[in-house]
């Protein structure tokens, strides 16, 4: 079911640093997704200066840069945001769940937050449409469920996060 996402805590103030890690594949959607996210932090009192973004080729891609990130405990958060749209091939499916497992698997791995902000859409037109239109900006969502998310975890009164698992 499409709509937005829920509010994010009143008044919430964000602090600690956070990334933004965007896909670079359907970029012109990723920059909006990614303004989106910059809003978000800012209205929540997060000083740019302490929201780094770093830009991966695509969607497959951002687990991999999330779980480097966390794994330096210099964030309390991390936003992966990027957009991948159905073609006529499965290659879709494949993106999207991969990219969805593994940002998952980031967050429970490490304990550092790690929010979804991925479109998986059928047509440009939808993907535009949760990239500020009418369906809101899963960039600037993403963005504040990092923020809750941090805020929750710094509530537990223990900046540790999950530990790392042996291979």
């Amino acid at each position: 079911m499409a709509g937005r996402a829920p509010q994010p805590q009143p008044a919430r103030k964000g602090t600690g640093r956070f990334a933004v890690v965007a896909a670079r594949f359907n970029e012109h959607i990723s920059k909006r997704l990614l303004d989106g996210a910059l809003q978000a932090f800012a209205a929540a009192g997060v000083p740019a200066a302490s929201v780094d973004v770093h830009w991966v080729p695509g969607a497959f891609e951002l687990p991999q840069a999330a779980a480097h990130l966390a794994d330096t405990r210099r964030y309390a958060g991390i936003v992966c945001i990027g957009c991948v749209i159905r073609g006529q091939t499965p290659h879709f499916d494949f993106v999207a769940g991969q990219a969805a497992r593994g940002i998952q698997d980031v967050a429970l791995r490490t304990g550092v937050p790690a929010a979804f902000g991925v479109i998986t859409a059928l047509t440009e037109e939808q993907a535009l449409e949760r990239a500020g239109g009418e369906v809101g900006n899963r960039g600037e969502e993403a963005a504040h469920a990092a923020l809750d998310m941090a805020a929750f975890v710094a509530s537990l009164g223990s900046r540790t996060h999950g530990k790392k698992t042996k291979s």
